[in-house]
């Protein structure tokens, strides 16, 4: 579909791209049910209201952090590498672009001032949390 891009190999999500231009409507979740983060984008009419309602505590085990990248202004280009640490693939994000990126690795280098929203699981490990490669 228009706007919407999955990187993947051997069966296997390494990122979900959704460009500012992707055109579905209503709810559309990208990601599959047992990823720890979900990505979706809601497009709805004028009027809509969603219903009053609250999300219970439900415990969940997390094994694999994913991080969601909004970049609001500026340009940066994403490097991709697979679980071994092989490159599999450079996108480059714009204003109003998003990135969730599953599993692998990644650098991010800024090409234009940017202003990004970093969403990903807490609590923060400190140094536990990264493995730089």
């Amino acid at each position: 579909m228009k706007g919407l891009a999955i990187v993947a190999k051997d069966k296997e999500i390494y990122a979900i791209l959704l460009r500012k231009n992707y055109a579905g409507r209503g709810p559309n979740f990208f990601t599959p049910g047992e990823f720890s983060q979900q990505l979706g984008l809601l497009a709805h009419p004028k009027g809509k209201i969603v219903k009053r309602h609250r999300h219970k505590l439900v415990k969940r085990e997390i094994f694999r952090t994913q991080e969601v990248l909004v970049v609001l202004a500026g340009r940066i280009r994403v490097d991709l590498y697979d679980d071994a640490g092989a490159k599999l693939k450079t996108v480059l994000l714009g204003a109003g672009d998003t990135i969730l990126l599953a599993r692998g690795g990644h650098t991010v280098t800024v090409l234009a001032d940017a202003r990004i929203i970093e969403v990903k699981q807490g609590p923060y490990a400190g140094f536990d949390d990264k493995e730089f490669f």
